[in-house]
């Protein structure tokens, strides 16, 4: 087992630092769009999923984001009120929202995109690719129902 050396050399410490670090970057850089992060996160996950299958229940997109089920449905709420996102009625179990990013939607999404790729590529310069797969192999237990192209 492995000795314990101090937080210096734990690559959790500096995994959390980092993540920390991104999610203040990603928030300043989505400012000016009017977005959180978990706005961010919600929006641009139920137009990822639409494209890759049905629309998706609110629960597949509160969890492709890795909202929290309570604060995901609440900001979903919000981005239908602003007109970003609708939330529909599944016709087979009423019980069952179905979420669709409308045309604003759709665009602001995109323009997010384009800032959070602008910011990764800033934050973990041109070479990510091993950190990708790193941290996707990680994640992987958290979404692992998620295709990751």
């Amino acid at each position: 087992m492995p000795e314990p050396q101090g937080p210096l050399q734990s690559p959790g410490f500096w995994l959390h630092h980092a993540a920390l670090e991104w999610r203040a970057t990603v928030e300043r850089n989505l400012r000016p769009l009017g977005l959180t992060l978990t706005q961010f996160n919600l929006l641009a996950s139920a137009g990822w999923l639409a494209r890759h299958g049905d629309l998706p229940t609110q629960q597949q997109v509160v969890d492709m984001a890795g909202a929290d089920r309570m604060m995901g449905s609440r900001v979903i709420r919000a981005l239908a009120d602003r007109g970003f996102l609708t939330r529909i009625a599944d016709p087979a179990d009423a019980r069952i929202l179905r979420i669709e990013a409308t045309a604003a939607g759709k665009d602001l999404a995109r323009r997010g995109i384009r800032i959070v790729v602008d910011t990764d590529a800033e934050i973990f310069g041109p070479d990510s690719a091993e950190l990708r797969t790193r941290l996707q192999t990680i994640a992987a237990q958290r979404i692992p129902h998620i295709d990751h192209d």
